[in-house]
């Protein structure tokens, strides 16, 4: 049965999801995405992922700052949907949005609930050095996400997975994983699970101050850092190059053999490693500002740095 459904969501993570639900045959009688922000060097306003996508299946797009006020939640009431989806959208609905929508709202979140709650789960799982997250259909409540979930699909995170390719996974399972709680909601067949009271973390919105590599931590949790903020925002360190510091991005890497005082430089022919705390890392794919990403053996060829160097 089709539904009639209102999307919510912003980034390039909610994409999949609005298109298997229009692939799907519902009825999307409009979006709600984030306003059009300043982009690029000339700073013009630029309509998020979701308002593009939905402006190309013709569906109309509304971009309130908020959805406190009674004209605001007026006007989604009108649209009389049978269900609400939500993907990444960056507001909090507040009750009367909650309860317009004749079965709720669905929210489509990136973590094995109730462990990262919050706006930034795949990245916070990776850092974590986490085994394995998930993606998860859960019933909106007032709550940071803590409704009960409806559906379930567990994923691997491999040792070297980067935040980024967790991401490009669980948003393709994810589209997959609404369709199907859409089709057994339409029938009244979706289930629910209450969350559990214990293992609650929450996923903190990612801070610049927090993205500088601190080389005097294990091996295993810098190696984690780095692929937890890759590709964006990107973990840094700073070298200097040609009498220069630069900060460069490091974007991959791999726990590696060696020790030495933390941010030395341990080798240069061929494999660039530093060492941590306990242990090392090799860098495998790293950022100048302002290139394209290279190998760490790229990016030696090209930088004059020995062995022995200490990284700030």
């Amino acid at each position: 049965m089709s539904l009639r459904v209102v999307f919510m969501g912003t980034p390039d993570f909610s994409v999949p999801t609005l298109m298997e639900i229009v692939g799907q045959g519902h009825d999307v009688v409009a979006c709600y995405s984030q306003p059009p922000r300043p982009a690029g060097r000339g700073m013009d306003l630029k309509k998020s992922p979701v308002h593009e996508a939905a402006e190309s299946f013709g569906i109309p797009v509304f971009t309130p700052k908020s959805l406190k006020g009674e004209d605001e939640q007026a006007q989604f009431a009108a649209l009389e949907a049978d269900v609400a989806v939500v993907v990444a959208y960056g507001l909090l609905l507040p009750a009367p949005v909650l309860e317009a929508p004749q079965f709720g709202c669905l929210n489509l979140h990136a973590s094995m609930l109730p462990r990262w709650r919050g706006a930034a789960p795949i990245n916070r799982a990776i850092m974590a050095g986490d085994k394995e997250t998930a993606v998860q259909v859960m019933r909106m409540e007032e709550g940071l996400d803590t409704g009960p979930v409806c559906m379930s699909e567990t994923v691997a995170i491999g040792p070297n997975m980067t935040a980024g390719e967790l991401h490009d996974q669980l948003c393709g399972l994810g589209g997959d994983l609404m369709v199907r709680a859409l089709a057994a909601l339409s029938r009244g067949a979706l289930g629910e699970q209450v969350q559990a009271e214990d293992g609650v973390t929450y996923a903190a919105k990612l801070s610049k101050q927090e993205t500088r590599i601190d080389w005097a931590k294990p091996a295993a949790d810098v190696h984690n850092h780095i692929r937890g903020l890759s590709p964006f925002p990107g973990a840094w360190c700073e070298m200097t190059l040609g009498g220069k510091s630069e900060r460069i991005k490091i974007l991959r890497s791999a726990v590696a053999d060696g020790e030495g005082a933390a941010g030395k430089v341990l080798e240069t022919d061929g494999h660039f490693v530093i060492a941590c705390g306990v242990g090392s890392v090799r860098l495998d794919q790293v950022q100048r500002a302002g290139k394209k990403p290279m190998t760490g053996a790229e990016f030696l060829r090209g930088a004059s740095l020995s062995e022995g160097t200490v990284l700030d």
